[in-house]
Order: C-alpha cells, then structure tokens, then sequence
C-alpha cells in the first residue's frame, strides 16, 4: 500500500498542463454537481487548476488536492494572478487525509493513475470517508477500448515489441511566457490480464531555439471497465449510484468515451 504512485506530472510536463490544457466539457459539467449537491467541495487530482480556478471564480466555495506539488505551484499561481487564494493538498489519493468534509467530491481524469488497485481501492474508501453523509462523489473513466492507440495491444502477440522507441520529434507550442514545449510518449509496458499500461513522457521546453529544459517521467496506469467500478464503489461503501455518458444527462452505451459515475454516500 505505501507503495510511491509513478506519475509524469512534474516539471516540463506540468508546465504544459498548465500552458495548454485549460478547457473542456468536464468544467461545467461538475460544476452543476457543486451547485446542485452543495458546499464544500473538494477536487481530488486537481493538477495545474483546470476546474478549479474556474470555480474559485465563480465564488464557489472549492478545496483542491493532488499528489504533484509542481501542479500545484502552477495551481496556486494561476489563482493568485486573479486574486484567489486557493485552499490546497499535496497528498495521494489513497492517503487523503483532510481536515474538512465535504458535500461533493470530484475526481477528473485521475482515478487509476499512478497507483495500484489496492490503492485505487483505498482512494475511493476515503473519499467515502471524506464526504458528508449524503454527499456525492462524482468521478469520470475513460473507457479502455475507446483509445485507439492502445487497444489493438491487448491482443496475443500484439506487445513482441515493447518497449517502443521515442516518436521522432513534432510541432512545439508556444506558451504565455514565450517559450515552447513539446510533449512525446512512448509505451514501455502493457499488462492486460492484470490491465496495467506503463508509459514514458518526455517533456522539453524550448527558447530561442535552443533547449533549456527537459525532463522524462513514468505513468503506470490501471485500466477499468464500467461494471469493475461499480463493484469497487460499492465495497467502499457508496450507495445509489447513477452512471453517465460523455458528460451529459444521457446514460452511457458502447460508444460511449467516458463514464461518470455518480456515487452517494448514505
């Protein structure tokens, strides 16, 4: 259990979270789950402030966590340049441990990553732990096969040759403060029958032509089907729970990218 989760989110590569991934469908849609379901809320995994900032705006009332401490230097300077002042955590997801309750807890894009899953286990028993009861959890899951790259992988014979070299060089970004980044990843390892995929970034940041940073990172992520979560939600003890496709009120069907998972604590 005590086990240090491997993720790429530091440095460089937090940097181009923070420059470049800033929008999305998934902000307004928990924010209706703040404003529905109540204050405090807490958003576990918050990274570099992509949902949060944009709630602190909105004068909701929001806590913000993550295992990165780089992501939330970023967090924390995106809210002071608008004033805020950010309540933040830099702690795992199976080690929560917080001084306040919360009405609503919210987890995007970063359940399963990191960590193993008897760790993914213990997050969602203390985020059970975290809420007030009859608070909500609700936590987005991308659906394995909708990625393209790496579905072809899970079949017999598919992963003779991992590790796979780095991707040649692409096009950079230009950020705010002028400089330019470039994110390049490359898969190390897939496990499928314990669904595990271990992958490789490479985050640079360029000016002038000339490089000045760089740094490689390792994710190693569990893969989870719907019905996996379900039970795993429901041995955490949450009850009521309510799934949902690509963010909107539909319920989700085999085409869909992402489920959301909306889980009542009793």
């Amino acid at each position: 259990m005590n086990e240090l989760p491997q993720t790429w989110h530091y440095g460089v590569v937090a940097r181009w979270w923070a420059e470049f991934n800033v929008s999305g469908p998934e902000i307004a849609y928990f924010r209706q789950f703040i404003e529905d379901d109540g204050q405090p809320a807490l958003d576990v995994a918050c990274g570099t402030g992509r949902l949060l900032v944009p709630y602190l705006r909105a004068g909701l009332d929001v806590d913000g966590c993550d295992i990165s401490t780089d992501m939330l230097a970023l967090c924390r300077e995106a809210a002071e340049r608008e004033g805020l002042s950010p309540t933040l955590y830099a702690q795992a997801m199976h080690e929560l441990d917080l001084p306040r309750r919360y009405r609503t807890i919210l987890v995007c894009g970063g359940f399963g990553l990191g960590g193993t899953r008897e760790q993914d286990l213990e997050a969602l028993r203390r985020l059970h732990d975290h809420l007030e009861p009859g608070g909500v959890l609700v936590l987005d899951n991308e659906v394995p096969y909708t990625d393209t790259w790496l579905w072809p992988r899970w079949l017999a014979g598919a992963r003779d040759d991992l590790p796979r070299p780095w991707p040649a060089p692409g096009e950079r970004r230009k950020g705010s403060d002028g400089a330019e980044y470039e994110l390049r990843t490359r898969l190390i390892a897939f496990d499928p029958l314990e669904q595990r995929v271990m992958l490789e970034m490479l985050g640079e940041m360029w000016r002038d032509q000339e490089l000045v940073e760089s740094g490689t990172h390792v994710l190693t992520m569990t893969l989870y089907f719907k019905n996996e979560l379900l039970l795993m939600l429901e041995r955490a003890g949450f009850a009521d729970v309510t799934v949902r496709g690509d963010y909107t009120d539909h319920e989700p069907t085999a085409d869909t990218e992402f489920v959301v998972f909306i889980a009542r604590k009793l």
